[in-house]
């Protein structure tokens, strides 16, 4: 082989591990490539918490009001874009004692992004959940769970912690008995649960499977002997 196809099949390797590597940091839950984060609490007491990402939205109030009645305690990872389009429902989730984190503003995939993209997107987001709610996260969750070169930094300035998940229940997609069987039977003493009381950008979503599946999520982990945190009660 002659040393100019060496250098290139040897460029190329170094190139796709490389790639291979971002990739990996980028989607795993337990990754510490792109800034600290965590995807479980230590799972000293049976305790679990309950994540909803992509709101506030038209349908949070009909979840507030269960997870009032239940005594429940859930951490809402908030859109910038809605925070601002509704003020209000954001409010709600801040003055029910829920734990509010940063989601980005407009739910992007970060991927290839640039780093001004990521900063502004999380920075913006700060803001407007500070400004609307006066609660200054502390946590944040990357749309999709997808991160990415930038991001540590804006976690360092902004002091927020990454926070992944045990178990997802694609309830965007699935329906609610399926959704609540699989959280269910991927449930351990300190997991973090991800669901969602928005679909990324969309307006007036439908979120009637999540809602039917929360109400049996809750009472039959209950009957297993756990309580409901919030992440950061849950990581204390």
């Amino acid at each position: 082989m002659s040393v100019s196809k060496t250098l290139g099949f040897t460029a190329g390797a170094v190139l796709g591990g490389l790639s291979a590597a971002a990739a990996y940091g980028s989607v795993s839950k337990s990754s510490q490539m792109f800034g600290p984060s965590v995807y479980r609490g230590r799972g000293t007491r049976k305790s679990i918490a309950l994540t909803f990402d992509d709101g506030p939205s038209e349908s949070t109030p009909d979840l507030l009001e269960y997870l009032e009645n239940e005594g429940v305690a859930a951490t809402f990872f908030q859109c910038g874009m809605h925070v601002k389009r509704l003020p209000h429902i954001a409010g709600q989730v801040a003055a029910a004692g829920h734990e509010i984190g940063n989601h980005s503003y407009s739910h992007p995939k970060l991927p290839f992004k640039s780093r001004e993209f990521i900063n502004r997107e999380f920075s913006d987001a700060q803001r407007v959940i500070q400004g609307e709610t006066g609660v200054t996260p502390m946590l944040m969750r990357a749309p999709y769970g997808f991160r990415w070169l930038g991001l540590r930094e804006v976690q360092e300035r902004l002091l927020l912690l990454g926070v992944m998940w045990t178990v997802i229940g694609f309830d965007w997609r699935w329906p609610a008995q399926r959704i609540s069987e699989y959280v269910l039977s991927h449930s351990s003493a300190g997991g973090i649960v991800c669901l969602h009381d928005g679909r990324g950008v969309n307006v007036r979503p439908d979120i009637r499977n999540t809602l039917a599946a929360v109400r049996e999520i809750v009472p039959r982990l209950r009957d297993q002997g756990y309580r409901f945190e919030t992440v950061s009660g849950l990581l204390d």
